[in-house]
């Protein structure tokens, strides 16, 4: 009688230990295949400046750091742009710009910024006399 009890006792354990694994695999499966399904990625696009820049188009999946020194990741060569004047940075689904400390400040839409600022897509960013447009592709 006791055997038969173990027997069944083992099964069940099996059986539980295969539904949780099930539940694991399925729940990583979900995961995997979500990641795939948002495709839109933010970008910065340059609008106006510098002829050689204008066109340039990143796509912000990390930090971008806007600015004059040659470390930055969009190098603006014009007057009124600091070594490190602003970095965009993606938030979630958002994305954010800040103002880097720079001498001449941060524009959104024709209005300075004094601290982070969450974008819309077609917002305007002008550092100096360059234009970024933001957008979605």
């Amino acid at each position: 009688m006791i055997d038969v009890t173990l027997l069944i006792g083992r099964i069940l354990l099996i059986a539980l230990l295969f539904l949780f694994l099930f539940a694991v695999m399925t729940t990583g499966i979900g995961l995997v295949r979500g990641q795939g399904k948002r495709s839109d990625h933010w970008t910065v696009a340059v609008q106006e400046g510098p002829r050689e820049l204008r066109g340039v188009k990143i796509i912000v999946n990390g930090p971008v750091v806007v600015g004059r020194s040659p470390g930055t990741d969009i190098v603006i060569a014009a007057g009124f742009v600091s070594g490190r004047h602003a970095r965009f940075t993606r938030v979630v689904d958002d994305l954010v710009v800040e103002d880097l400390g720079s001498t001449n400040g941060t524009l959104v839409n024709g209005q300075p910024i004094s601290g982070p600022v969450v974008l819309g897509e077609g917002d305007i960013v002008g550092i100096g006399e360059v234009s970024l447009r933001v957008g979605r592709s």
